[in-house]
């Protein structure tokens, strides 16, 4: 696979910027179309009730989960507890980098 910025990937940690969960960190389970993607977070989205998100709403980390998008690839299917545990490994090694000063040019919107 080739890793482009602008292209959604299952499993790629994004950030929600617009709506009621901004701020927020959640997982690429589904690439609907072009323009849409189902998120999953593991808590309140769970992802057997993801959430549809325009692309243009999302921001997207420069980090793929391997369990995650290995899990979904494999299966099909991933569990609430994986996708939890990516997204808390994700907050702890990048985002806690990212607040001590590091540069990071992983982050763009998903277009």
């Amino acid at each position: 696979m080739n890793e482009d910025d602008s292209i959604p990937l299952i499993g790629q940690v994004v950030r929600i910027m617009q709506g009621r969960e901004a701020g927020q960190y959640a997982i690429i389970i589904e690439a609907v179309d072009d323009r849409y993607v189902m998120l999953a977070d593991g808590e309140k989205r769970k992802y057997d009730r993801p959430k549809k998100k325009n692309l243009q709403h999302i921001e997207c980390m420069g980090y793929i989960s391997p369990e995650v998008q290995n899990s979904l690839l494999e299966t099909g299917r991933v569990t609430n507890g994986k996708i939890r545990f990516a997204i808390a490994k994700f907050v702890n090694e990048v985002v806690t980098d990212l607040k001590k000063g590091d540069q990071h040019d992983g982050e763009r919107r998903c277009n």
